[in-house]
């Protein structure tokens, strides 16, 4: 059968423009449809937006500072409209690079939703016209779950967050995941009161316990108010704003109100089903180690398979997939030892196991810790404190999970991804010679194993 194209890519977003991008340099006729804009959720309302916005929460923060180092500032102001209006313009940047990419490489672009109209046509919304490939590949990604309690319409997502027409005096955020958090640290430095409600417990669910509770003990520290084991109910009207109820009996107003309480895949009327795409429990397009579906020609990758939902994996199961499909090379996603960071303030970093996984996976397990306030501090005046955790199998001396809470803490643990990928020992670490002065160095230079307290009162 002759086909129109090679590879049809539905989804503009940084693995379908990856995957449609490497896929053309094999000599493939290839297509990609985007009804919006490319650069998926990371260019236009995720990671890089999120991003321009902690940092710019970071400067009155470091405008206090300052005084401690001599300097003296005048009394700063803040616009949020012009933060906002330059956020855009990066984006439309960021964007044209990513379509400029796709001509560079020879790629159709139809700027069209498309929708499956069997295992191997994709119809184009736009003007209703149909085209086939051979092999078709969708990275729709993901849309934030809000759930459906009585005013739930009166919620914002983290969508809407990025272009507020001005800030709130103060904003509700439910959910205590990365993006709640993220946005939590981002309105409180730009002076709004903030208030974290979530369900359960604690923060950060599946990150190891002493990272979720120094998060706590620092959000707290700084302002941020957390109403913890708060299921709402109900979100109402309210003289100044909205009140959310719990089912607790807790009230709480604020004049704006954001869910971040997940996402959801982004597989709703696309065709599946006319096209045997077999779907999972969260409505996630199911796939095996090389991102193919349950059609054998039709290929998902990104956060619309709901593995590990970041960036970097979703453009490496891209790279992955046009090796296994366009290169002949076979090559299963591995999605082990991947480094996550947390854009808090303070800010985390993480890579491997939690102390709680390592003890479920190893026989026995070391710990190294430590809790320093950093040299910046000293005389900038502040008490937080940086936090880092080393998981050790005892066995084999392997470092099975680092964990970092503290001033460049994403930096330092995406380089520590590399020495846990090769299976680097804590005798490796010990043998590198320190870099000084920085926090850094307290992970080469941890020797003495920490114990429970009850442990050391025993001995």
């Amino acid at each position: 059968m002759e086909f129109d194209y090679d590879l049809f890519v539905i989804g503009g977003g940084s693995g379908g423009v990856r995957a449609a991008r490497m896929a053309a340099g094999t000599g493939a006729r290839v297509a990609i449809a985007e009804e919006h804009r490319f650069g998926g959720t990371c260019v236009i309302r995720g990671c890089v937006p999120k991003k321009l916005f902690v940092y710019a929460s970071e400067f009155a923060e470091t405008f206090h500072d300052a005084e401690g180092f001599g300097w003296t500032v005048g009394k700063p102001t803040f616009d949020w409209r012009t933060l906002v209006a330059n956020k855009n313009s990066e984006i439309e940047r960021l964007s044209g690079l990513y379509r400029a990419g796709q001509e560079r490489a020879g790629v159709t672009i139809f700027d069209s939703r498309a929708v499956l109209e069997d295992a191997h046509t994709v119809k184009l919304l736009k003007d209703g016209r149909s085209v086939s490939a051979r092999i078709i590949l969708l990275a729709t990604g993901s849309w934030p779950f809000i759930p459906k309690i009585p005013g739930a319409e009166y919620a914002i997502s983290s969508n809407e967050a990025f272009d507020l027409p001005r800030l709130p005096s103060s904003i509700a955020i439910v959910g205590a995941g990365y993006i709640g958090l993220e946005f939590a640290s981002i309105f409180h430095g730009l002076g709004v009161k903030v208030t974290v409600v979530h369900r359960g417990p604690r923060l950060l669910r599946g990150f190891d316990e002493d990272v979720q509770l120094g998060l706590a003990e620092a959000m707290t520290a700084r302002g941020i108010t957390l109403a913890l084991n708060t299921q709402i109910t109900i979100i109402e009207k309210a003289e100044h704003g909205y009140a959310l109820i719990g089912e607790n009996g807790a009230r709480i107003e604020a004049e704006l109100v954001m869910y971040a309480t997940g996402r959801v895949p982004n597989t709703a009327n696309l065709g599946l089903e006319t096209a045997g795409v077999a779907l999972g429990t969260y409505g996630q397009i199911v796939v095996d180690a090389y991102s193919q579906t349950s059609t054998p020609n039709i290929y998902a990758l990104g956060d619309v398979t709901d593995k590990v939902n970041l960036t970097p994996v979703a453009v490496d199961e891209a790279m992955r997939f046009v090796d296994t499909v366009f290169r002949g090379k076979p090559t299963p996603v591995d999605h082990h030892g991947i480094p996550t960071a947390v854009f808090s303030q303070p800010e985390i970093g993480t890579v491997g196991l939690t102390e709680a996984e390592a003890r479920k996976n190893c026989a026995a397990v070391d710990i190294y810790k430590t809790s320093f306030r950093p040299l910046k501090s000293m005389l900038s005046g502040r008490t937080e404190r940086t936090l880092m955790k080393i998981v050790v199998d005892q066995g084999t001396d392997q470092v099975v999970g680092v964990h970092i809470l503290g001033p460049d803490a994403a930096e330092m643990v995406q380089i520590l991804a590399i020495p846990l990928r090769l299976g680097a020992k804590k005798a490796d670490f010990d043998a590198t010679m320190a870099l000084h002065p920085t926090a850094a160095e307290e992970l080469v230079t941890l020797r003495e194993k920490w114990q429970p307290p009850q442990a050391m009162a025993a001995e």
